[in-house]
């Protein structure tokens, strides 16, 4: 058997029967409440709030960086040979111009040796040519009286006068010997000086550290050979890298904080002083450098270090909790409570720098109190209930 049709007037009927119970039930559910529906839609919402904070505001940032000496010597020698014997080993202090080693000097005092010798035959060439010279004088001048008086011949002068003029230019020649071969005698002595390494730098700086040594007692060196590595502990350098953001709040003379995991809870105070033109191409980040104190050399040379800058600095600002920021129709504002403190309102702001949790409004000259917790189910005007008070800040000034 075929299943029995519903007809319409018996579907329409049960669909009025149905929308006559849902509104009956509503109506209850009023009366149990007590409650209308407008008025539970104006029921106030929970939130927190905090005070808008009015003080000094400063934009630290905080950057990882490495400590390099101010300034690094290499000691090396300048001729080569056998390493006699070094007078300082690491972490020595060295002052500007002290002996630090000795290569084996026999062939250059040999050559000093010589030198003088062949220094000692030019000055004895230079006094017998010297010696001739006076005797052809002696002697031109007799042949010219004698040629006077009509003695000696023309033929006899011109002899005379040849010696003379020959024996000249053998003292010439002999004097020109003589500082050659005293030129090559003051070459030997600084080629034997070489032998004596010395520690010289031309900072004003008068005593440095050895921070490294290359080379033993008995190796034997070519000239230019690292021997040493001298450095200046005091200052030293502070080496951050900086990103774009940051570089146009950067200046020469800027102060910074050090920090070193070697000593937890200590600061050293630095100067920025230099900052690079350009940016490097792989990071994108320029080398900034901080000139830091450190006269009791507990900072060396390749520790990690952070240091913190303080980029800007308003001294009077309005600040909100950064909870209190929020964003609606692409736009950023605060949620203001009312003086009532029953109600919010919705104003537009600028962030400005951040410390510590607290965002600067720029320009803004808002007092009283902000919405930390709940702004999700506000709108402007809504009705509020305080529910718990942030407490301040340290550091500012409330509002009244």
């Amino acid at each position: 058997m075929p299943p029995r049709k519903l007809k319409p007037a018996w579907i329409a009927g049960t669909i009025i029967i149905l929308l006559l119970g849902a509104i009956v039930a509503g109506r209850l559910l009023e009366k149990g409440t007590g409650k209308s529906r407008p008025e539970r839609e104006r029921r106030p919402i929970p939130v927190e709030v905090s005070e808008v904070r009015h003080g000094p505001l400063s934009l630290r940032r905080t950057f990882s960086g490495t400590i390099e000496p101010r300034t690094q010597f290499t000691v090396a020698p300048k001729v080569s040979g056998r390493i006699r014997r070094l007078h300082v080993d690491v972490s020595d202090p060295v002052s500007r111009g002290q002996l630090v080693a000795e290569l084996e000097d026999g062939e250059f005092r040999q050559a000093v040796a010589e030198a003088e010798a062949r220094l000692a035959v030019a000055e004895a060439n230079r006094v017998e040519a010297a010696s001739h010279l006076e005797i052809a004088q002696r002697q031109l001048e007799r042949t010219r009286t004698l040629q006077e008086r009509g003695i000696a011949s023309d033929s006899a002068l011109d002899s005379a006068r040849a010696e003379f003029l020959a024996g000249q230019a053998a003292v010439k020649v002999a004097g020109a010997v003589l500082k050659q071969e005293e030129a090559a005698l003051a070459a030997a002595e600084i080629r034997l000086s070489y032998t004596r390494i010395e520690a010289n730098w031309e900072q004003d700086d008068s005593e440095r550290t050895v921070a490294e040594r290359y080379a033993d007692e008995g190796n034997t060196v070519a000239a230019n050979t690292p021997l040493f590595s001298i450095i200046d502990l005091d200052p030293v350098i502070a080496v951050i890298m900086v990103a774009e953001r940051d570089y146009p709040r950067i200046a020469i003379g800027q102060e910074g904080q050090l920090r070193s995991d070697a000593f937890p809870g200590r600061t050293f105070a630095g100067t920025i002083s230099r900052i690079a033109p350009i940016f490097r191409e792989s990071s994108r980040q320029a080398r900034i450098e901080l000139t830091v104190p450190n006269p009791d050399h507990l900072l060396k040379p390749g520790m990690f270090g952070r240091c913190t800058l303080e980029l800007d600095r308003v001294e009077m600002a309005a600040s909100v909790p950064e909870q209190a920021i929020t964003r609606r129709s692409n736009r950023t504002g605060i949620f203001l409570v009312g003086t009532d403190g029953n109600s919010v309102e919705w104003i537009e702001v600028e962030p400005g720098i951040r410390e510590d949790g607290q965002v600067e409004l720029v320009g803004a000259e808002l007092r009283g109190r902000v919405v930390t917790l709940g702004q999700q189910l506000v709108e402007d005007g809504s009705a509020i209930h305080i529910a718990a008070a942030k407490t301040m800040p340290a550091g500012g000034e409330s509002s009244p």
